[in-house]
């Protein structure tokens, strides 16, 4: 099989499981499965854009369902995602709730449901062990206090994948000279992309965090998510570009 057969073959491994969701029929436990197989696919295969042609791959959207009308804490570290997996991404509203929808290379927007999973299944599993240890709370008090550690846990996850980012982007510069402009046309590509879709952006109300312990034990919590397949080791150099 050839490379590009492989990567193909790849891609659309990819594409399947991306598509196992809660919202689609699975389990969690399946959906789960799924998107941890996907950041395994995206680290071994690394799909750089010097394997893939650029002008022959098309932009793609990913919508990511909230299940209610209510806008959540991970909403402070979504844009983050976005910005390191080099997509654009906004809030739909539909008569059925709210959605995260990522707009880019259909790598690029599997690895960032991907990171939206394993972030939001880290705030789930840190917001319970919190609140286990604030028995003495209850009611209106626990409810605020709980808020609080979210939304600081989202916003420090948001920091290090802005860190990651940076350096990221930095030492594709660096090290190699046709990496900016590899990144600068892969990010014209999607700014144009997007335009032709006709879809218009508008900035959206940022939620209120409490600065307060509870938002700073949520940060500490931030520090602990395991970000090492999106953005360290040999994985992470090679999906710099991708």
């Amino acid at each position: 099989m050839s490379q590009t057969d492989e990567l193909a073959r790849v891609k659309a491994r990819i594409k399947a499981l991306s598509e196992k969701t809660v919202s689609n029929g699975c389990t969690e436990a399946e959906a789960m499965s799924a998107a941890e197989m996907v950041g395994r696919l995206l680290e071994r295969y690394a799909l750089s854009m010097e394997e893939i042609d650029l002008r022959g791959t098309r932009c793609v959207q990913i919508e990511i369902p909230l299940g209610s009308r209510r806008r959540r804490p991970i909403d402070g570290c979504v844009t983050a995602i976005a910005r390191f997996c080099d997509c654009k991404v906004w809030l739909s509203r539909d008569p059925s709730g709210l959605g995260y929808v990522f707009f880019g290379f259909e790598p690029d927007t599997g690895l960032a449901r991907y990171l939206y999973t394993v972030i939001d299944d880290a705030i789930q599993t840190e917001l319970a062990s919190f609140r286990r240890s604030r028995r003495g709370m209850a009611g209106t008090e626990l409810r605020r206090a709980s808020e609080s550690f979210q939304h600081g846990m989202a916003a420090r996850v948001a920091e290090r994948l802005e860190a990651m980012h940076g350096t990221r982007e930095a030492s594709v510069g660096a090290q190699r000279a046709t990496g900016t402009a590899l990144i600068i046309a892969k990010h014209r590509m999607v700014d144009e992309a997007l335009a032709e879709s006709e879809i218009r952006l508008v900035s959206g109300r940022p939620l209120v965090a409490r600065l307060n312990e509870a938002f700073r034990d949520g940060q500490r919590a931030g520090d602990r998510v395991n970000l090492e397949r999106a953005g360290g080791g040999t994985g992470g150099e090679r999906r710099r570009l991708a």
